[in-house]
């Protein structure tokens, strides 16, 4: 077999063989009994609070950042995300990815990792922004993202909430990095109010309005 075609050989081999890996983790992942956040914050604490935002966290899978894994779960996120050419639909995927490492996070503190719950903490909510950005190209090119506005920005507020209880569940020497970090959330829900209120609609109400 001449070179060039055995190096396109190996070079197509590799990339089935990355692809398949990938799939057995998304497999591996997808097949773990779901269980959500629902309006009650994450436990152990010393009683139930009512949660303030009505935004159900989607399930994060069983590889988390902890995992052997989670190298080949991160790039299936990143190659999803880069082969998505829809603005709109890469906004969403961001913030699918926000909202799985919220709750990531709050496993890996009760697993007593804080160093891997902040690290995801802080790569996590930066997919905020990034979900803020795409909305924003998907609008410019007279998309419809309305429902999806809402949807951030009731997202946003969910994150500020989550962000509470996780101080909680931390150790004292990172609580004020998590409460620093709660910056990503407060602007995706102004930017997300605001694109909302220019157009006339009404964004969800801010329940930690003058906390």
């Amino acid at each position: 077999m001449p070179i060039h075609k055995m190096k396109k050989f190996l070079f197509a081999f590799v990339i089935f063989a990355i692809a398949f890996v990938i799939l057995l983790v998304s497999i591996f992942d997808s097949s773990a009994i779901t269980y959500t956040f629902t309006n009650t914050p994450p436990q152990p604490f010393g009683e139930t609070k009512d949660s303030k935002v009505d935004y159900v966290l989607p399930y994060a899978g069983r590889v988390l950042p902890d995992s052997p894994f989670w190298g080949l779960k991160a790039l299936r996120d990143k190659i999803w995300f880069g082969v998505t050419t829809s603005p709109l639909r890469r906004a969403q995927i961001a913030l699918l990815f926000a909202d799985k490492r919220l709750v990531m996070v709050e496993e890996l503190f009760r697993k007593g990792k804080p160093d891997y719950a902040m690290a995801t903490l802080l790569k996590g909510e930066r997919y905020l922004p990034i979900a803020m950005e795409e909305e924003k190209i998907a609008r410019g090119r007279g998309i419809d993202t309305d429902e999806f506005l809402v949807t951030l920005a009731t997202a946003a507020l969910k994150h500020k909430e989550i962000s509470g209880y996780l101080v909680e569940l931390a150790p004292e020497n990172v609580k004020p990095l998590i409460i620093s970090n709660e910056t990503y959330a407060d602007k995706a829900y102004e930017d997300a109010k605001n694109a909302l209120n220019s157009r006339g609609l009404t964004a969800p109400k801010n329940p930690f309005d003058g906390d």
